[in-house]
This record gives C-alpha cells, structure tokens and sequence, in this order.
C-alpha cells in the first residue's frame, strides 16, 4: 500500500512521534497555525504538482474525497475505526447490530473540509495520535475521478448507504491500484508474487531500484537458498532460523523490536451454529459449551498452563520480548503487570473449582487453532494444548492450522473458542492497544465478546484528554484489568531481524513496521 500510494505525512526517519510531509505541503503545528490551540481543527496545504500512475493530477479534492470515501467503506473488521474515532467520535459507522448509526454520514461530511487549496479536519475533542493515523496505510490519497469510475462512493453523501461495509474480497478497488507512489503495480498474481515497476512520473527523488519483486515462498529453506545464492536480496526470516542466518556470509543483518504483541484471545461466547470447534457445544465431555471461557477459572487455569521461559527459550532463542499486556515496552505508559506464573497445580485447581466442579468431573473437548505458517503460534498452540490435556485424561484439544484467509473469517464469525493474532501499531499510543484488545467494540475485544463497563469508561477517559497524569492513571489501570480479569494470553512482542545480501544499502529501522513491509524508494544496490 505505502509503495503505490501515499498519505499526507510520514514518520521522519525511525521516529514514532516526527513526522515528515508527503502529499502535504508543510506538516502542520501549532507554530505555523496548522493545528489549533484547541487542537481540534488541522489545516493542510496540498502539494502541487503531483501526478496519479494513471494520469490524473492531485488537488485538494481528491485529498478530501478520500478520506469521507475510506471512512463511508468502513469495511468490518478493518482500520477505519482510528479515523472514524478521531473525526466523528465513534469508532465505526455501525452498532453493535451492524445497523448503520443514525446521522453518522453527514457527521463524516463536516468533519472534513475543502478551504480553497487546503483541507481541514475538525475534530470533535483533541486526539493526541491524529497526526500518527494520518500517517497509516489507510490515509493514502486516492484519485477522485478514478476511484468513482471504478465503482467507489459518488460523491453523494445521500448515496453513502450503499457503498458502506463492501463484502470481504469485493470491494472495488481490491484488485486494482492508482497511487501517486514511487512504484505503480506492474502485476499481481495472488500466493505467487507481486510486481512493483517505477513510477517515471513520481514527483520526489527517483528510486534507485527500477522493478522489485516480490515472491510468495512459504518454505525456510527455500527461502534460505534463495538468499545464499544472491536470488533474493531480502527474506522473511522467522525467529527459529535466526540462528543460520547469523551464520551465513555475504548478509547485512538488523535487529528491530516492534510495536507488535501476539495473544491468545479467549472468546467468552462463541458461535455455535454447526461449529466444529466447540464439539457438541455442552459440557458432556465431548464438547465445550458457548461460554465457557466466559468462567474466570476457566480462564485462569488456560493461563497458568503456558510455559513462557520454555516459549521464550526453546522458540524465539531468547530473542523476544515477553509481554505482561497489551500495553508492551516502547509505548507510553507501559508498565510491568502481574502474570500467571506458569504453575500445573495452579491450573488444576481453577479447573476443579469451573463450572461448580463439572469440568474436572465430566471432561471436555474442542479445537485450538491457528493460522498456517505462523510457527511460533503453532508453537503456542501445541504448548499450551499439552499442558491442559497433561491436567486430566478426559481433557481433549485438538490443534489445527487454518489458511489464513479462513482464519480471518472465522475469529470474526466467532467460532474460534482461542483464537491466536497480532496486533502492530497503527500510531504509537497505548489506545491503539488497549481499545483493540480490551473495549467491548475493540477490533479484538468484541470477537472475544469481553464486555467490562469501566474499561469502556477508560478507553473513552484516555484518549479524549492530553493530559500527561490522567492518561497515566487511565492506561495504567487498564492494564492492572488486562491481569485481574484474566482477558486473553499475551505470547510474545517480537523482535524482527531482517536479513540482507550486504550489497543493498537504505534501510531505515523502524519499530511500527515488521518484516512484510519494504520501504522501496529507499534502497539501492
């Protein structure tokens, strides 16, 4: 996304906080009268000269066409939720039914504003990580004129109920691509490779790499081989094989902790309907009922029987992060939490006491998932698994791989009774993680149908104040929660560590983007 199109502004170097301009012609601040002493209204001057793959010519209006356009899409499950928050002060276009809200399109048509050659934002209250959400992939400016051709939102604010949540895989623009980008799509063959080709027209530097291709290989050693041989100048090294590639001569190799937690979220009320996950979806001993990790014991006992010195040893060769919240280290207002210690007696007597001693008596079974690929997960899941099923012969798990398209389906249809997933920052501020993991509505929080209404109540609190010592207190409690209410199993924030041939030169470090992500405009060989 951020090689073919572009946002207004991008974070300076490997700064979290700095930012630098892209399609706005100056970063706005409170000094040159960009942001407003209130902090609720921003202004942006629109970089002239600045040509779409396809032709056409950037102006303000597209700038504002697509933002309302992203925010009316709103796709479940996907990132529009930042902005809608911070623009309309709700985090979606929908409630908790999936009805539209009320009101809430002519809300997204106020908010953002077309000022002669410049756009402006109003905010309803102050929203100290505006800035860093206009820098995610889901701010980049689309052509207007092309974007409506292909299908998009028209224009009319009248119209908007149509174009609003596009079923997964159907949404126009989906196959199809027109930034202003360094690099324009030369072809797409999906699970096989991507093609990037120079844009000619590009209005900044030219990038010293003229095609770049990216190849979908799912086996190590292949990928290993491709890199020794000079194949490949870069590949996704996952944490078990860091070690070879340490050994291996010719590689520039960089270490990067993210801005990134994996957990094991535990959902409280899972889907029944001809759910293969949940067995015979009653506590008979071949099945789990809806609800089960709804029981605290439950939860507790899944969470003392994960071994996190053993993970951290055996899986990531000590390499890693290991979370106690989802608030992890590099975030503000991270603290060290309580965890539950790795203890099997521990987890027995949680299980004994579930469900008034039902568990331990009749058994259970069901599946834990997850995606295919992913071995540190796998990792997690067979771990965990063998320890429960260690407690007492008549508990049964059942670990599986699931493709990752159909796991993303799956969690949020509710069918997954454990559903394994990360979360990378979208702007570095503790709401970005706490809101996802936590708040009823969270992109997590609601498929894992965890519902506490004083964290709701903080959620709110923390972001709709700048004020340094209240959103300590606010983050800080929320995160003595995460522990007391025993919500999901934080497994691992992960420390990347990228692999190059030495002759490529231009990486810039940064914490907010893992391995998937190649900033190619900055490399040369």
């Amino acid at each position: 996304m951020l090689n073919l199109y572009e946002p207004l502004v991008f974070f300076k170097g490997s700064s979290t906080d700095g930012f630098i301009s892209v399609l706005a012609a100056e970063v706005p601040t409170l000094e040159n009268g960009g942001i407003s002493a209130d902090g609720k209204t921003y202004t942006f001057e629109i970089r002239k000269g600045v040509k779409f793959h396809e032709g056409g010519d950037l102006t303000p209006e597209d700038v504002v066409y697509s933002f309302k356009r992203n925010m009316i899409a709103d796709p479940d499950g996907g990132p529009q939720w930042m902005i809608l928050e911070a623009l309309t002060g709700n985090g979606s276009t929908r409630d908790s039914d999936g009805k539209i809200i009320p009101g809430v399109f002519e809300t997204i048509d106020k908010a953002v504003e077309l000022d002669g050659d410049t756009v402006v934002f109003h905010l309803p209250k102050p929203y100290p990580p505006f800035m860093g959400i206009l820098a995610y992939a889901s701010s980049v400016i689309l052509d207007k004129e092309w974007a409506m051709a292909q299908g998009c939102w028209d224009g009319d604010i009248a119209n908007a109920a149509q174009y609003n949540n596009p079923a997964p895989g159907h949404e126009p623009l989906q196959k199809i691509a027109n930034g202003t980008g360094a690099f324009r799509m030369k072809s797409w063959e999906p699970s096989r490779q991507f093609v990037f080709e120079r844009f000619d027209g590009y209005w900044g530097g030219k990038p010293s790499i003229e095609t770049a291709i990216f190849k979908y290989v799912k086996e190590w050693s292949t990928r290993k081989l491709m890199l020794q041989n000079g194949d490949a100048d870069r590949v996704l090294v996952d944490t078990p094989y860091i070690p070879e590639v340490e050994a291996t001569t010719g590689l520039r190799l960089y270490q990067m902790p993210q801005l990134a937690v994996t957990a094991a979220c535990l959902c409280q009320k899972v889907n029944p309907a001809g759910n293969p996950n949940i067995g015979s979806g009653k506590l008979d001993g071949d099945g789990i009922p809806p609800d089960f990790f709804a029981d605290m014991d439950i939860r507790k006992a899944f969470l003392h029987a994960f071994d996190r010195e053993t993970y951290k040893t055996d899986v990531f060769n000590g390499l890693v992060v290991m979370p106690t919240s989802p608030n992890i280290e590099g975030l503000p207002y991270h603290k060290d939490v309580p965890v539950y210690e790795f203890d099997l007696e521990k987890s027995a007597e949680h299980l004994k006491k579930a469900f008034e001693g039902q568990v331990w008596d009749k058994g259970f079974s069901m599946v834990l998932t997850h995606n295919t690929g992913n071995e540190m997960r796998e990792a997690a899941a067979h771990m965990l698994a063998e320890n429960i099923m260690s407690l007492n012969p008549k508990f049964r798990i059942e670990v599986r791989n699931v493709d990752w398209k159909d796991y993303l389906v799956q969690y949020r249809n509710f069918m997954y009774p454990i559903f394994i997933i990360g979360w990378g920052a979208d702007y570095a501020d503790p709401h970005n993680f706490l809101y996802t993991f936590m708040h009823s509505q969270g992109v997590y929080g609601r498929y894992m149908t965890y519902k506490n209404d004083e964290v709701d109540r903080l959620c709110t609190e923390g972001i709709e104040t700048a004020d340094f010592t209240k959103r300590a207190e606010v983050y800080g409690r929320l995160q003595d929660i995460w522990y007391e209410d025993a919500v999901a199993l934080p497994l691992y924030q992960q420390i990347d560590v990228r692999a190059y041939r030495d002759n490529v030169k231009g990486f810039v470090p940064h914490p907010m983007f893992n391995q998937e992500w190649e900033n190619l405009k900055l490399l040369s060989k």
